[in-house]
């Protein structure tokens, strides 16, 4: 190839570069100048040549912060969370919509509980926050239901992360979530010490020992605890509602605790004469 010819192929290069760089830069106003075929061509490329949106608000950071007529105010009136049946009913673009909408509540709120506690102010309603947090994990469960419907159409199976009950080192069982690795578990020695997965020692056993009794307990107070409660309404109201008792303590043997002493009223059985 000549010298000539290779000139000539670095001219053009660098020309194109600059009509290329030379359109980018110009704005929209500009473009109708140039030919209809360049500008098609640039634009079917899916190149941003409008220009910067106007910015609504003269700081946009305000945005993080609530209302300022609430700043002063005690309490807020707000709405409940979103409900689990009022999610179902709306579409995909609806809930990814609705989710930045919660994530801008959120960091509003999280911003306004931190300068009220700076400024030592009430936050007003904080149960906002819960409330938030509600719907968020509710537009989660909704989207993963749909999610595991569409995989088990597709594939057969849910497309969640495989998960297992195993045990910690200290004995108690916990859900644990694979992920995937580019060795196998028996040659990834890294992941071996990471992920203990597994128990031992006379400490840990007596730990387990302790922790079972401490639940054991808990559970036989809390039996013990509606025994009692049973007996001082059969004590008080002999011809209380015993299917609404076995509804409300399914634990308790309303029928063996009704003929006990304990709980029998103090008053005198009428004796037919």
């Amino acid at each position: 190839m000549s010298s000539t010819l290779i000139k000539c192929f670095n001219l053009a290069k660098t020309v194109g570069t600059v009509t290329f760089k030379s359109l980018l830069t110009t704005s929209q106003n500009q473009l109708p100048a140039w030919r209809p075929a360049v500008v098609g061509g640039v634009l079917k490329c899916g190149l941003h040549t409008t220009q910067c949106a106007r910015q609504e608000r003269k700081e946009p950071l305000m945005e993080f912060f609530d209302n300022p007529k609430h700043w002063s105010e005690n309490e807020v009136k707000v709405g409940r969370a979103w409900k689990l049946d009022e999610l179902r009913i709306k579409s995909n673009k609806d809930l990814h919509q609705l989710w930045y909408i919660l994530l801008k509540e959120r960091n509003m709120l999280y911003t306004m509980e931190h300068e009220c506690n700076d400024k030592m102010e009430i936050f007003p309603n904080p149960e906002r926050i819960d409330k938030v947090k509600i719907s968020m994990e509710n537009l989660e469960t909704v989207v993963r239901e749909r999610n595991k419907a569409y995989h088990l159409l597709e594939t057969g199976e849910t497309g969640e992360r495989p998960q297992k009950l195993v045990h910690n080192a200290f004995g108690l069982r916990c859900t644990y979530r694979s992920c995937e690795h580019v060795l196998p578990p028996f040659m990834n020695t890294k992941w071996i010490k990471s992920r203990h997965l597994g128990f031992g020692g006379r400490a840990v056993h007596k730990f387990l020992l302790q922790y079972r009794e401490k639940l054991y307990n808990a559970k036989r107070k809390a039996k013990n605890r509606s025994r009692n409660e049973v007996m001082m309404i059969l004590r008080r109201n002999p011809n209380f509602d015993l299917e609404l008792l076995k509804r409300k303590f399914p634990d308790v043997e309303i029928d063996k605790l009704r003929h006990s002493d304990k709980a029998r009223g103090h008053f005198v059985p009428k004796v037919d004469g």
